[in-house]
């Protein structure tokens, strides 16, 4: 059984930094595309970031040149270093877990899910 387990949320205020973490167990990591989406109350789910297995990766328009995903497979983790916050950042971070990179994008496609992790930012 493949889980995924976030950490890092928390509230912080704009212009703020926070880092998001999720870590793997259960299934070959390294094997994985890994993205991040987010959801905001009564909002749909959206995509946030992905990473391939080789490290290529693409962002939302949204947070380019703000948000950066990585990871380190020794630790089955994958990362979201997120800088210059705002509040429309504001929601509920979800680490995701996909066969391949195209899939990583695509919340209907994608294979493993976290339980999500609280993001606020105060203005």
């Amino acid at each position: 059984q493949v889980q995924l387990v976030e950490r890092g949320g928390g509230l912080v205020q704009v212009g703020g930094s926070l880092r998001l973490s999720c870590t793997v167990s259960g299934g070959t990591f390294s094997s994985y595309a890994m993205g991040w989406f987010r959801q905001a109350p009564g909002k749909e789910r959206e995509f946030v970031a992905r990473i391939s297995w080789s490290t290529s990766t693409s962002y939302a328009d949204s947070v380019i040149g703000r948000f950066t995903i990585s990871r380190e497979n020794a630790n089955n983790t994958v990362y979201l270093q997120m800088n210059s916050l705002k509040p429309e950042d504001t929601a509920a971070y979800f680490c995701a877990a996909a066969r391949n990179y195209l899939r990583a994008r695509d919340l209907k496609l994608v294979d493993y899910w976290g339980q999500g992790t609280q993001v606020t930012v105060s203005s």
